[in-house]
């Protein structure tokens, strides 16, 4: 069911923090918030040159006299203005992300941020306090959580089609850094660096993706106890690790595993998660997106494709094109940016019913991630034992 209509009343008035002319993650902010006209770009401080920044926002039609310097800057100016912005979107590297959303949170904006959302749960707390105190929303791009058969995937397991759930097993392994790339590739080149992107690599670039999928999947499951190893086998990459193992036992007596990795030759991308029940198990894998696998025990598998009319109304609330036609990460971003400037609405509305029940990746997944994240590598370094969570 394609549902062209807008979200919201009127597009948010939206500015940016990062995502300049060189950035990919920035491009693909842009192209999901706007997508839908849910919001409106009128700001940003762009790029950490600040000429740079501006001659690239003024090329996207935003007004000289509101590209910034700095993100100070940037909040200070527009909350003066009558008609500044509501929302910003934060698209910078991992150690600015705390710094800006908290000044974000504190110049009254709801918030956009990439992942992680900070470097610590002490941190992470401390953004959800502040949210709530300051009646805003913080949103997390966890960006295929917004698939559409991620939605349908939720919602067969609520339905008990797969049973009680046993087993979880997720990867998101890529073969791209191998080698020692960040020696010629400046935008590689901090993701490995410990100064801005704390005490992991993989863990917490690549697998709190698909550890967000299996919470979206089956939110009832919560992590109890994890065991981690990771590895650095470029060694300048040491402390950080480009592969990682996690072991993990719910609380109702389920276990899961998670491969992450930068190192896994061939790979193009490699994220899979596979769902494993007493009745039946589900399977997706975001290099094919549009099928889900269905598999019954002594039955023919079921390849469950986007956008058919025997989905659930919850996945095809989702649709943008006609089953068939392939969707993939940009379709995925719009759903999230138009679920966030929905609930944002809805929070500027004080509609507290609406948001109990609206999902979303919140600044609790943001936490929770966060949170994971510090486990495994207290494990890991403790010599791969078991943590509480």
């Amino acid at each position: 069911m394609i549902n062209g209509t807008k979200a919201v009343d009127r597009a948010l008035r939206w500015g940016m923090v990062g995502g300049g002319g060189t950035s990919q993650i920035g491009y693909i902010h842009r192209s999901a918030a706007l997508r839908d006209g849910n919001f409106r770009l009128l700001a940003g401080a762009f790029d950490i040159d600040a000429e740079r920044g501006r001659a690239f926002g003024t090329s996207l039609g935003v007004a000289a006299e509101r590209c910034y310097p700095d993100y100070e800057t940037l909040f200070a100016a527009e909350a003066a203005r009558e008609d500044g912005i509501e929302a910003v979107s934060v698209a910078t590297p991992n150690n600015t992300h705390f710094a800006i959303c908290r000044a974000a949170l504190n110049a009254g904006l709801h918030v956009v941020c990439e992942k992680p959302l900070c470097f610590t749960t002490q941190e992470a707390d401390e953004l959800e306090r502040l949210c709530k105190a300051k009646n805003k929303l913080i949103g997390v791009t966890y960006g295929y959580a917004g698939h559409q058969l991620i939605q349908q995937a939720r919602e067969m397991i609520a339905q008990g089609m797969l049973g009680e759930i046993r087993i979880v097993n997720m990867q998101f392994a890529h073969g791209f850094h191998h080698e020692a790339v960040e020696l010629q590739n400046l935008s590689t080149r901090w993701r490995v660096d410990p100064r801005f992107v704390g005490p992991s690599y993989v863990l917490g670039d690549l697998a709190t993706h698909p550890l967000f999928l299996a919470e979206t999947m089956a939110p009832q499951l919560k992590v109890k106890r994890l065991l981690c190893s990771r590895q650095s086998f470029i060694a300048s990459r040491a402390p950080l690790e480009d592969n990682a193992f996690v072991m993990m036992e719910y609380d109702n007596g389920a276990v899961g595993t998670l491969w992450a990795s930068a190192v896994n030759c061939g790979s193009m991308h490699g994220q899979k998660i596979r769902i494993v029940g007493a009745k039946a198990s589900l399977e997706w894998w975001d290099e094919q997106p549009n099928q889900l696998r269905y598999e019954v025990q002594g039955e023919p598998v079921r390849i469950l494709e986007r956008g058919m009319p025997y989905l659930t109304p919850r996945a095809l609330e989702e649709d943008r094109i006609g089953g068939g036609h392939p969707e993939g990460l940009f379709e995925a971003w719009s759903n999230l940016y138009r679920r966030f400037a929905q609930a944002f609405a809805a929070s500027d509305r004080g509609d507290t019913a609406f948001l109990q029940t609206f999902w979303y990746p919140d600044v609790h997944a943001g936490l929770a991630g966060v949170r994971w994240v510090e486990q495994c590598v207290k494990s890991a370094d403790a010599g791969a034992v078991w943590v509480e969570c």
